[in-house]
C-alpha cells in the first residue's frame, strides 16, 4: 500500500481484498478476546473540521483496541484553524504522531497534508470521498454475500463523496456499479472518467428503477450533506423520488441488501419501512467502520 489512504482509487484490487481480509480477521479476534496490540506505543492524531459520531468513536476505540492512543484535534482548537499553514501543521505533527486521520471539507487540503507529512494520513471524510466508509460497506457485503466480485451495486441519490468512493472501489473490486442521480448532482468528472475504463460495468442514469434492476446491493445517503444546509429545500425538490423503497426493492434481486452510511433521514432518501427491514445490516455496516479502519491503521501505522 501507499503511505496514505486518501481515496479508494489509491487501492489496487489485491490491496483492497487484503485490507478486507485483515478487517475480518481483526473483527473475529476482537469478538473472541484474542486480539493482539500491534500499535502499542503509537499515537493517532484525529483532526476534525466536521462534526462526527461514527468516525470519531470508531477511530478512537479502534486505535486503543490495537494498543495505541488517540489525540483529538478540532480545527477550532489548533493553530490550523487560526491560519497556520497545512504544510507547517503536517511537518510539526509528523514529529509527534505516528499517523493522522482527518475529517474535513476540501479534498485538496487532505492531499496537501499528506504531501508534507512524513507519517501516514487517512482520509476520514472529505467533500469528494469517504474511503473508510466504503471499506466498511464492502466488509458488510462480504459478510452477507460472501464476495464482491460479480455483484451489482446500485447507488441512489446525490453524486457525493459516497457515490465517488463506491464507484472507485466497486469497479476496482470487480463489481458492476449503477448510479441514479438527478441532473446537476452527478459524481465528479474524474470519477466518471475512471469508470470509462470499465466498459459495460458502469451506468449513470436518472431512472431509479432502471439503475436498481437486478441489483444485489442498494446504497443511499442523505440528500444534503454537512456544509449544504442552505441547500436543503432546493435539494428536496431535486431529489424527490430518489428514495430506496419497496418499489425499488421490487426490481432488485430478491435477496438484495440495503446499506446506508448514516445518519438516515427516514422518509427522504430511504423509506421508514425499508430502513426497519434492513436495520440489522445497516448497524452491522456502522460497526464495521471500527474493524475496517483498524485494518487501515495496522497496514499504514505498523511499518
Amino acid at each position: 500500500m501507499r503511505k496514505d489512504l486518501l481515496s479508494m482509487a489509491d487501492l489496487s484490487k489485491d490491496e483492497l481484498c487484503s485490507l478486507l481480509e485483515l478487517a475480518a480477521k481483526l473483527k473475529s479476534e476482537q469478538k473472541a478476546g484474542t486480539a493482539a496490540k500491534p500499535l502499542e506505543g503509537r499515537t493517532l492524531g484525529m483532526i476534525f473540521a466536521k462534526s462526527s459520531t461514527r468516525t470519531r468513536v470508531s477511530f478512537d476505540v479502534g486505535v486503543h483496541q490495537l494498543g495505541g492512543s488517540a489525540v483529538v484535534l478540532n480545527t477550532g482548537d489548533i493553530q490550523l484553524g487560526r491560519g497556520e499553514t497545512i504544510e507547517d501543521t503536517a511537518k510539526v505533527l509528523s514529529r509527534y504522531l505516528d499517523g493522522i486521520m482527518i475529517r474535513t471539507f476540501k479534498h485538496t487540503d487532505v492531499e496537501e497534508l499528506a504531501r508534507h507529512a512524513s507519517i501516514p494520513v487517512i482520509n476520514g471524510l472529505t467533500d469528494d470521498e469517504h474511503p473508510c466508509q466504503v471499506l466498511a460497506d464492502f466488509q458488510t457485503v462480504i459478510e452477507r454475500k460472501g464476495r464482491l466480485d460479480g455483484l451489482k451495486l446500485c447507488y441512489i441519490g446525490d453524486g457525493n463523496n459516497m457515490a465517488n468512493s463506491l464507484i472507485y472501489g466497486g469497479l476496482t473490486a470487480g463489481m458492476s456499479v449503477s448510479c441514479a442521480c438527478p441532473d446537476g448532482y452527478h459524481p465528479l468528472p474524474r470519477v466518471l472518467e475512471f469508470a470509462k475504463g470499465y466498459p459495460g460495468r458502469f451506468e449513470l442514469s436518472g431512472n431509479i428503477l432502471r439503475a436498481a434492476r437486478d441489483a444485489d446491493v442498494l446504497v443511499t445517503d442523505v440528500w444534503a450533506s454537512m456544509g449544504q444546509e442552505s441547500e436543503i429545500e432546493r435539494r428536496r425538490v431535486a431529489f424527490a423520488g430518489y428514495q430506496i423503497n419497496d418499489s425499488v426493492l421490487a426490481v432488485a434481486n430478491p435477496d438484495a441488501i440495503v446499506l446506508h452510511c448514516l445518519p438516515a433521514h427516514r422518509g427522504e432518501e430511504i423509506s421508514a419501512e425499508v430502513f426497519a427491514r434492513f436495520a440489522d445490516v445497516i448497524y452491522d455496516e456502522a460497526e464495521n467502520r471500527l474493524h475496517a479502519q483498524k485494518a487501515v491503521m495496522v497496514r499504514l501505522m505498523n511499518k
